[in-house]
């Protein structure tokens, strides 16, 4: 459901989750990215049925005509091979993986690059630069990883981890992209270095703009129970949730709400196997894990936007069709 509300830009201001004895409740308090109250019936409908619909169905094509606008869910399109790419964080990496894949011919849909904590994680979407369509001969696939691999290796010493991907599309199969990267910088370990502020009393904390998490244990209800307070900014519940998940929690109840510019999270929560955590290893794991989740997403440098314009020519060397692509 968080998913869902995420995907279509809406700001989650508060929210409880509640799952017990079989049943679940779960309610969300959203906005625009204005700030202003959901009025389009068109918009309301499609959430209805995004979060009712089958999983195995596709919410009406004419639910989302109505909203007058393309909802585009950052799922991994079935028509694109997709190349995921772990590593250090190195200037130049982008530039050479970009050549070569010009040089092979493959042309580039889309991509998606993180940056943490001297660690990177990159999806690529690209196609048959010849023919168009996903890349699916086996033989031309395996020279593509071989290449990328050669030029990832070159930006890497002895030891570093690093790791190239690369898969055709499956009808059927869709992978979230912003969900996918976290279980890639997850794996990359750029929690490693993960410290929240450790400042003792309710004032410093009520009043410190760092993330703070907390862990105790609940043991006549048996949960642990995480506290989390941080910046407030888009998108920051999908991410605690990606974290927890990842690390095979499941959340029986929780309660987030934002105040001004900061947010509160609290989480009841267990192993799947039904345990707390009982450990300072685990306790410290968690902690790290959380706060990369919390800053992966947050940006503290500038954006910038390169708009291309691709003119294709007739055969009488005129202007014929405009297309524009965004990087």
């Amino acid at each position: 459901m968080v998913q869902v509300l995420t995907d279509l830009d809406l700001v989650i201001s508060k929210s409880y989750i509640s799952s017990d004895g079989g049943w679940f409740m779960e309610v969300f308090h959203v906005t625009d990215q204005l700030g202003s109250k959901l009025t389009d019936d068109s918009l309301i409908l499609y959430i209805q049925q995004a979060l009712c619909v089958n999983r195995r169905r596709r919410v009406s094509k004419e639910s989302q005509a109505s909203l007058h606008r393309e909802v585009r869910a950052p799922y991994a399109s079935t028509d694109h091979t997709a190349m995921e790419i772990t590593g250090t964080d190195r200037p130049g990496l982008l530039s050479e993986i970009s050549a070569v894949l010009s040089k092979l011919e493959c042309d580039v849909s889309a991509s998606v690059v993180w940056t943490h904590n001297n660690r990177a994680a990159s999806i690529i979407y690209m196609e048959d630069g010849l023919q168009g369509g996903p890349i699916t001969d086996p033989k031309r696939l395996a020279h593509v990883q071989e290449q990328l691999e050669n030029v990832v290796e070159a930006h890497h010493g002895v030891g570093e981890r690093r790791s190239v991907r690369l898969t055709a599309p499956a009808p059927g199969q869709k992978t979230h992209t912003g969900r996918r990267l976290h279980q890639l910088m997850y794996a990359n370990m750029d929690y490693e270095p993960c410290q929240g502020c450790n400042g003792g009393g309710v004032a410093h904390r009520n009043n410190c703009t760092k993330i703070h998490v907390s862990i105790e244990s609940c043991k006549e209800k048996g949960y642990s129970v995480v506290n989390v307070r941080s910046r407030d900014r888009p998108k920051l519940l999908f991410d605690t949730l990606c974290a927890l998940t990842d690390m095979q929690y499941v959340v029986f109840h929780a309660a987030v709400s934002a105040k001004g510019t900061m947010a509160d999270q609290e989480y009841f929560i267990r192993q799947q196997d039904g345990c707390t955590l009982d450990s300072e290893r685990e306790r410290h794991k968690l902690t790290q894990c959380l706060i990369a989740a919390i800053e992966r997403r947050a940006s503290h440098v500038c954006t910038v936007k390169a708009y291309l314009t691709f003119i294709e020519l007739g055969r009488k060397g005129q202007p014929q069709t405009g297309l524009e692509q965004k990087f």
